[in-house]
């Protein structure tokens, strides 16, 4: 069979593990289909997941995969919002190629998430509130460096994931969590001077504040597409690529 070009775009959330098929455009060959993500997940559960994931799914080529920790060249170095220790030095982008004879991009789920939503014009910043809360910035839609904005301090004892995650909207109530989102948007908004911020994630639905006319809302369905966008051209995102292993 001649290859399709389709994309398995995977992206790994703390609550639950989501994937689709894509063409390289980013347009959607099949549902959405998620699976939970399991408590305190280690490499090996994401991996069954994963495999339970892409049953019965079309056929694909390739694969990307957004993943919630810092990523680079394929190694999964931290991914607090999975909950324990076992993400260091990780070679996930490697294990998932292995599992599924197929080529992986891994990257950051925020970063892969904010592929397919920007206008790829000017500075923009793509944030993801969830579990935590994710980011990526983009120059005429190249990504630039991730960077680990979640852990750092927005108040004395604070960092964003902790100011604004899932646990602090369960705690504090939907009123106080929207006020800290109105401090936090100010916050960005004086430190990267951006062209356009987007927001989306799972908590996106709670929002009730008035926000700026350079402002967008997304849903996790429209950043998926960020997937095809990493295949797009083969050195434009400087993105390892892992290989399967010969068997």
């Amino acid at each position: 069979m001649a290859p399709s070009g389709d994309i398995l775009a995977i992206d790994v959330g703390g609550s639950h593990i989501k994937g689709t098929i894509l063409n390289s455009k980013g347009e959607w060959q099949m549902d959405y289909k998620r699976l939970p993500t399991p408590k305190d997940a280690k490499p090996a559960d994401v991996l069954e997941i994963i495999a339970e994931l892409v049953k019965d799914m079309p056929d694909y080529d390739k694969v990307s995969v957004g993943f919630p920790g810092y990523v680079r060249n394929g190694i999964v170095y931290t991914a607090p919002n999975l909950g324990n220790p076992n993400w260091k030095n990780i070679d996930l982008g490697q294990q998932i190629s292995n599992l599924l004879q197929k080529p992986v991009r891994l990257v950051n789920d925020a970063d892969q998430l904010g592929l397919g939503v920007v206008s790829g014009k000017g500075f923009e910043l793509a944030v993801t509130l969830g579990t935590g809360f994710g980011s990526a910035l983009l120059i005429d839609g190249y990504l630039l460096p991730h960077l680990e904005l979640a852990h750092h301090p927005v108040t004395k004892d604070h960092d964003y994931d902790e100011y604004i995650g899932n646990k602090a909207l369960e705690k504090e109530g939907k009123e106080k969590w929207n006020k800290r989102i109105a401090k936090v948007l100010e916050i960005l908004k004086v430190v990267f001077n951006y062209d356009r911020l987007y927001l989306g994630g799972g908590n996106a639905e709670e929002l009730d504040i008035e926000l700026d006319n350079n402002i967008h809302l997304f849903t996790n369905k429209d950043g998926i597409k960020g997937g095809a966008k990493l295949w797009e051209l083969e050195d434009k995102y400087h993105i390892s690529t892992n290989y399967p292993t010969k068997k």
